[in-house]
């Protein structure tokens, strides 16, 4: 048999068009002004939005949990009863650092900072308020933020509703349009990261004025470590308040017993009746027994109160918010030339490709055949 040869197929040269990059570039040069025209518009687009936008100051607060691990002893013992050694095995805290940022960005957290106290300037001149009515009537959005809500605020003309303002009557379930626009520009100047190697935690506070960025990260710091010892120290305080009241409820039984006993003794001197002694010792040991009771319920309490402060986490500042000298942002000066940039890149585009095929489509429309006209009926 005779093997049968692959044969390349052969291409028709005539099919392909070589791309020739001088020529390309050729073209765009002859087209210099226009390019420049594009970029210059596209330029003053980027002037117009840079501009639009305020500054932002920007604090970063960096601090260190304790890491709270509790070892399993119980389980370690009953395995090394059976000859099975689990090392040192330990489980760690059930509120993990990556909840961090949930917990900064929710409703309750958020809402709570609505009251907080906040000093700035305002037209040159030291103005004090609520965060809750700066970040309402003082902060600055860009313009088309505003004409994103006009629709919203035309349709609200026409509605029959009853103004709500200000935070007096909050209802986390049910928030009205301007908590929950000032609840938004709150959660969005607020993030939290966390390093994982490090445990390094860095909170971010913006603000469009420096002095109420520190002062609101040094409250969002403050109100953290407050949640999570809260949070922490739950139960031991529960238990410290139940041993708590036991304590008060046993010291005034121990009390009140023993002052029975000590009136009964001194009404009953030199009597020798055995009625008498008898009613006298069970005053007595119904003393002692409450004295029992009341000092076994001081040492718990006792031992409750070293348990909140063994459980009570401890924070180490790395890096306290220290008032910015200058805006973090926005960059104008990038924006500025990303426009122009983009501009000069639609203009290459359009030399190169569009105006070739706007052109190919008006030629495509002038060679087709005109619709035929009905001829009209001369019939009387």
């Amino acid at each position: 048999m005779e093997e049968q040869k692959y044969q390349v197929p052969a291409f028709n040269e005539e099919e392909y068009e070589e791309i020739d990059l001088l020529e390309l570039l050729r073209s765009l040069l002859k087209e210099w002004k226009s390019i420049l025209l594009w970029a210059g518009v596209a330029a003053a687009v980027g002037i117009l939005i840079a501009f639009s936008i305020p500054d932002q100051y920007s604090v970063t607060a960096k601090m260190v949990p304790e890491r709270v691990r509790q070892s399993n002893n119980n389980v370690s013992a009953i395995a090394s009863m059976a000859g099975i050694n689990l090392g040192a095995s330990s489980t760690s805290d059930a509120f993990s650092p990556d909840l961090y940022p949930v917990i900064i960005t929710s409703n309750p957290f958020v809402t709570d900072l609505f009251p907080i106290p906040v000093e700035y300037k305002w037209k040159k001149e030291a103005v004090s308020s609520d965060y809750y009515s700066y970040m309402l009537n003082i902060y600055r959005e860009p313009w088309w933020v505003f004409l994103k809500r006009l629709p919203s605020k035309l349709k609200s003309l026409f509605r029959k509703t009853t103004p709500v303002t200000g935070y007096e009557n909050l209802d986390l379930s049910r928030l009205t349009s301007e908590q929950s626009r000032v609840a938004s520009r709150i959660r969005n100047s607020l993030s939290l990261k966390v390093d994982k190697n490090t445990n390094v935690v860095s909170l971010t506070v913006k603000a469009q004025d420096p002095g109420v960025a520190v002062q609101v990260a040094t409250e969002v710091v403050e109100r953290l470590k407050a949640y999570l010892v809260d949070y922490r120290t739950e139960k031991a305080r529960k238990n410290l308040d139940y041993y708590q009241k036991l304590y008060d409820d046993y010291k005034q039984k121990y009390y009140s017993s023993q002052q029975r006993y000590a009136s009964y003794v001194d009404s009953h001197q030199g009597v020798v009746l055995q009625r008498v002694r008898t009613e006298q010792e069970r005053l007595q040991n119904e003393m002692n027994l409450h004295f029992q009771l009341y000092n076994s319920c001081a040492q718990q309490l006792q031992a409750a109160e070293a348990k909140v402060q063994e459980e009570t986490p401890v924070f180490t500042m790395i890096n306290p918010p220290v008032r910015p000298l200058s805006p973090s942002g926005p960059s104008r000066g990038l924006i500025i030339l990303a426009l122009a940039f983009l501009g000069a890149v639609a203009a290459c585009f359009w030399i190169l490709l569009g105006r070739g095929w706007v052109s190919r489509l008006k030629k495509r429309d002038d060679s087709a055949p005109a619709p035929e006209q009905p001829e009209a009926d001369s019939r009387p």
